[in-house]
């Protein structure tokens, strides 16, 4: 199994920035991708961004050019940096991480989830 432990939301005024970061852990053969997902108060969880091996880092068209996702291969971590944060970003934001385990299984994991907010 795979665990995840995001760490850094908070409260921000709008325009401000934060930083998430996710740790993986567990039984990780290869991690095949990294994403970053949020739910917000009455709300269905949207897809926000993710980091393909090979592919490099796609965004939902409300966080491009604001958001930027990174990884850290040797540390199976993800970034998420949070800039220009709107109130319309506030959310409990979880990550996501889809890997081969060492029965080359693919199995997906989710974090607990970290509250963002952002006050106008």
């Amino acid at each position: 199994q795979v665990q995840l432990v995001e760490s850094g939301g908070g409260l921000v005024q709008a325009g401000g920035s934060l930083r998430l970061s996710c740790v993986a852990s567990g039984d990780i053969f290869t991690i095949h991708a990294m994403s970053w997902y949020r739910q917000s108060p009455r709300k269905q969880r949207e897809w926000v961004a993710t980091f393909t091996t090979g592919a490099g880092p796609s965004y939902a068209d409300s966080v491009k050019g604001r958001f930027t996702i990174s990884r850290d291969n040797s540390k199976d971590t993800v970034y998420l940096q949070m800039n220009s944060l709107k109130p319309e970003d506030t959310a409990v934001y979880y990550c996501n991480v889809e890997s081969l385990d060492s029965r080359l299984s693919l199995s997906g994991a989710w974090g607990q989830g970290t509250q963002v907010t952002v006050s106008s």
